[in-house]
């Protein structure tokens, strides 16, 4: 199963600017591979082979003199730009057949060199771990790198990543053997929510943070000061720097406190239910900053990796289900309640529900209905496991086939 390890890089100015470089070259190559496939479906001809734009936009080009400055940069990072597009069209395509789960997937867009994302791909070819620690990247240079834990194999790509922030990362995809946990007997069902970010099926409660809602005072001050900021100004873009900094340190706290609550969670129960929320729709409501600093889709996505990770069970009860409406005692329906309801006493049972804790506990009945039913991941009476899902690398990234030893595992320096 592949794996990403990300860790804070520092260059100095020299490596800042070839990385610039680097990204504003991989972002042309991109813009112009696309351009050229536009126009190829605009004019009705057929779609342009990798092969062909290799050629023109990538060797061809480098002898002109209007793109001569591609040769400045590693030709690995041309190459896994353009093998990006191709991805980015299967995904594309696959999406308009039906191929592709999820939701679907539009059509390539051109690049801006504005984007609050710049980042280039190398393989294997490009790169490689030093002794004292440090990350050659070709035509870069030996990067300094914050080693927060040790890599467990080899890596088979790296991306080079800068944030809006003006932070740099590295980005590692490792081929990993799953960590199977010692089995438990518990089980959970989970019930996401506002008032508290989840409910567990056993009754614990976990308060949500709300992060974005803490910063918000500081967020308005600083976004107040670059409203006054004269456009194109360089105050501007010190007081956006600023802004972008103060939205980082409240991403990385939420991330940080998902992957806390989440492992918890799979270290503690054998099997995971959870409903399956539309938090796109929820995000349109007037709800709509509370539901995005929750986080709800990034949590269940760490579930259901890090599930697959440690030998655990995972399943999705489906968002039509009435987890809210059903009494888990006695399976009787009461129908629909509206929010402010937070307590109800079954017409069937007379039993007094906590709202949330019932959701939970119908989750879970309905996730191990759906686990006996065969249509989840679960390990069967011999113990093999079934229909055992491949674990993706995180943020969409497939690593590329090692050619050779260039790499090691871990960091020798530490």
């Amino acid at each position: 199963m592949q794996l990403r390890y990300n860790y804070r890089a520092y260059p100095d100015a020299a490596q800042r600017r070839a990385l610039a470089s680097a990204f504003g070259c991989a972002r042309v190559v991109w813009n112009d591979c696309l351009r050229d496939r536009k126009e190829a479906h605009a004019a009705g001809l057929p779609y342009v082979k990798s092969a062909e734009l290799s050629r023109l936009r990538i060797t061809q080009a480098k002898r002109t003199e209007e793109r001569a400055w591609l040769a400045e940069v590693s030709a690995v990072v041309l190459q896994q730009s353009l093998r990006d597009l191709d991805t980015a069209y299967k995904n594309f395509f696959d999406s308009l057949g039906g191929k592709r789960q999820g939701r679907k997937a539009g059509p390539p867009r051109y690049k801006s060199k504005k984007d609050t994302r710049q980042s280039i791909r190398l393989n294997t070819n490009a790169f490689c771990l030093q002794d004292d620690g440090t990350v050659y990247v070709a035509k870069v240079g030996n990067l300094k790198v914050t080693w927060s834990r040790r890599l467990p194999a080899a890596p088979t790509s790296v991306t080079v990543t800068k944030d809006s922030s003006g932070r740099y990362f590295l980005s590692f995809v490792v081929d990993t053997e799953p960590d199977i946990l010692p089995e438990t007997k518990t089980e959970a069902g989970i019930d996401l929510g506002l008032s508290a970010f989840a409910v567990l099926s056993d009754g614990r409660r976990i308060n949500s943070p709300r992060f974005l809602r803490r910063a918000e005072k500081k967020l308005k001050r600083l976004q107040r000061e670059l409203s006054r900021k004269a456009k194109g100004s360089k105050n501007r873009a010190k007081a956006r720097i600023k802004v972008a900094r103060q939205h980082a340190k409240v991403a990385d706290r939420r991330r940080d406190w998902h992957h806390k609550e989440s492992t918890q969670i799979i270290r503690d129960n054998q099997a995971v239910y959870v409903e399956d929320l539309a938090v796109s729709g929820l995000g349109r409501t007037r709800l709509a900053k509370s539901v995005h600093d929750a986080g709800w889709s990034a949590f269940v996505g760490m579930l259901e990796y890090k599930a697959v990770k440690h030998g655990r069970t995972f399943a999705k009860v489906d968002r039509a289900f009435p987890s809210s409406q059903v009494c888990s005692a006695c399976g009787f329906r009461d129908g629909p309640k509206p929010l402010h309801v937070r307590e109800w006493t079954c017409a069937e049972c007379a039993t007094v529900h906590d709202r949330d804790h019932n959701a939970a506990r119908n989750v879970l009945f309905e996730g191990r209905r759906i686990v006996a039913a065969g249509r989840a991941e679960t390990p069967n009476a011999c113990g093999a496991p079934v229909r055992r899902a491949h674990v993706p690398a995180q943020r969409g990234e497939a690593g590329s086939p090692r050619k050779g030893q260039t790499t090691q595992a871990g960091i020798p320096g530490l």
